[in-house]
């Protein structure tokens, strides 16, 4: 059977994001996908509107009934929700330490919508960041998950703070012709790649982005060529992307 990334994710209902995100571009990078459903959200592809989080031993509960069932190589987070969840998922990688782990640090939806209390989740992801394979902060969960706007020194603190790998996103950057992304390992800048903005903005592309990474590091690839891959997925699958309603989020066409 295929290497399975076992992602720990929100159900969006619109399809846009969260676990279904997850699956489709799991699929694409060549894994498989199995979840372990964090919370039920009320949103459609514009907008949050509130969400029910799992308990953490029905999420436990989930991840568990996999583990001896499925080839996991990988572990990948998005929408966690509480503080428990975010300690139910660090005692199970503390648990599998053989499993590589990315960790999209999701503190708010990109309609500003929010999936959990922020300041609350930021304390508590401090127990994560030294378990992960790489995170994928945007700059504006990187501001937020260190006090620090300056991006710069956000990252070397996120290393300060045990963090192994990191891809700074640059999307909610004021850079109104291009998107600069930059993957540091071990506190250096490893490489940086920079692509045309395109218009509009996109509902899933966090997730689409961390979860390609993670099926190709199941896979086997390195991790800056499992970056590089996914990133020129990404940027394909959103100049395909379709318009629920006019000047709206549009949600990327993974497939």
């Amino acid at each position: 059977m295929r290497p399975t990334v076992l992602c720990f994710s929100g159900l969006d209902p619109s399809g846009g994001a969260g676990l279904q995100a997850d699956i489709e571009a799991i699929g694409q990078s060549g894994a498989h996908a199995a979840i372990a459903c964090t919370a039920l959200t009320v949103q459609n592809s514009q907008q949050v509107f509130g969400f029910e989080a799992t308990s953490k031993a029905l999420l436990l509960a989930q991840a568990n009934a996999v583990v001896n069932d499925l080839p996991i190589r990988c572990v990948k987070s998005g929408m966690l929700g509480t503080t428990d969840n975010i300690a139910a998922l660090a005692d199970f990688l503390r648990e599998h330490p053989d499993y590589y782990y990315v960790l999209d640090p999701v503190l708010v939806a990109n309609s500003g919508g929010s999936l959990g209390d922020q300041a609350t989740l930021v304390k508590a992801f401090v127990e994560l960041i030294p378990l992960a394979t790489l995170l994928t902060p945007n700059t504006v969960e990187l501001r937020a998950l260190t006090g620090e706007d300056d991006l710069e020194l956000a990252t070397q603190k996120l290393f300060a703070m045990g963090a192994k790998a990191v891809l700074v996103k640059g999307g909610h950057e004021d850079t109104p012709d291009h998107i600069r992304n930059a993957l540091y390992i071990d506190g250096e800048l490893i490489s940086e790649t920079r692509c045309p903005r395109l218009e509009g903005e996109y509902h899933g592309s966090g997730c689409s982005l961390a979860s390609f990474i993670a099926g190709r590091l199941a896979l086997g690839d390195e991790l800056q060529a499992a970056v590089n891959y996914a990133e020129t997925w990404l940027f394909g699958v959103l100049k395909q992307a379709e318009s629920p309603v006019p000047n709206g989020q549009k949600i990327p066409k993974r497939f």
